[in-house]
């Protein structure tokens, strides 16, 4: 019988580019990981190994750094964007691109009030600090002169200390877990969302900057405003509200991991504990995760 070859894609995955904006006082840093992955017309490399139709890997890598240096990256999406582009219409054999993008943010270090620094130090505004906290992600596919625009974070950590509940859940024999009044709420949350935005269009861009600003301070709004009675409310909550609130956003996936903090039993050392101590469990956890749309848009972000 013979064998068919299905679905492949090539590519050069997590090229590490920083880029220093030096055209002002205040230098501008973006520090990004680009993975590149392009399909089209690659059976016979397959078949007999003939690379006539196949741009080498390393040369993906250059152009990552040649974008990076002729046209700046004002914005992860706009420059993932235009690298896929690129690589579909500058390449005959090629039909699809996709850029991956994770970004590392830098935070300015605030100059001290003293004058005993060096001289400058105040004006210039160029020392940084690495943010320990989440990870900006793009996604971007290019394909039949469409653009699908996929952005979102991950390792964003909240906590809520009360304003949390978990009772009424069905309980078998095996079940040991207890009804839950006043419990910490804490996740770790990975957003992806994608943009109605379609280069076909000739629409112009998002402000993609401002655009994840707004969404990232929406996600945190409403984790922290909503009265939770399962994790999945929460999830909900915090879709609906980007949708509600930014309307250049058709879809929205979360995944939240129940970061458990279960209260110390402490009885047996004959202190009390007044729900102050609690054992933080870092596995195995619950996963909750799902997708909220705009009524009529068929959802298109990949399921993991």
């Amino acid at each position: 019988m013979p064998m068919v070859l299905g679905q492949n894609q090539y590519g050069k995955a997590e090229t590490r580019v920083v880029r220093v904006r030096r055209d002002s006082e205040r230098h501008e840093v973006k520090d990004l990981n680009v993975s590149v992955a392009l399909s089209g017309d690659l059976s016979d490399t397959h078949f007999t190994g003939g690379n006539e139709n196949v741009l080498p890997t390393d040369t993906m890598k250059n152009t990552v750094f040649a974008f990076a240096q002729e046209h700046g990256i004002d914005s992860a999406e706009a420059y993932g964007v235009r690298l896929a582009r690129h690589f579909v219409q500058s390449q005959p054999s090629i039909t699809r691109a996709r850029i991956r993008i994770e970004e590392y943010p830098w935070n300015r270090i605030t100059a001290a009030e003293s004058r005993n620094r060096f001289i400058g130090a105040d004006e210039i505004q160029h020392s940084f600090v690495r943010d320990g906290g989440e990870i900006r992600t793009s996604e971007i596919v290019w394909e039949n002169d469409r653009v699908r625009v996929i952005s979102g974070l991950k390792d964003l950590v909240v906590m809520n200390t009360t304003s949390s509940e978990f009772w009424g859940y069905i309980k078998d024999r095996y079940t040991t877990l207890q009804e839950a009044y006043d419990r910490i709420l804490a996740t770790q949350v990975t957003a992806r969302w994608r943009f109605s935005f379609d280069a076909g269009d000739d629409a112009a861009e998002p402000n993609w900057e401002r655009s994840y600003a707004q969404v990232r301070r929406h996600l945190l709004e409403a984790f922290s405003e909503t009265y939770s009675y399962s994790l999945q409310q929460t999830l909900f909550a915090m879709a609906n509200r980007v949708l509600t609130h930014r309307h250049e956003v058709d879809e929205v996936r979360l995944s939240l991991p129940n970061k458990h903090n279960f209260l110390v039993d402490m009885d047996a050392m004959d202190i009390k504990n007044d729900k102050e101590v609690y054992y933080a469990a870092d596995r195995p956890y619950g996963l909750i995760e799902g997708t909220v749309h705009r009524e009529g848009v068929t959802p298109l972000i990949p399921v993991d």
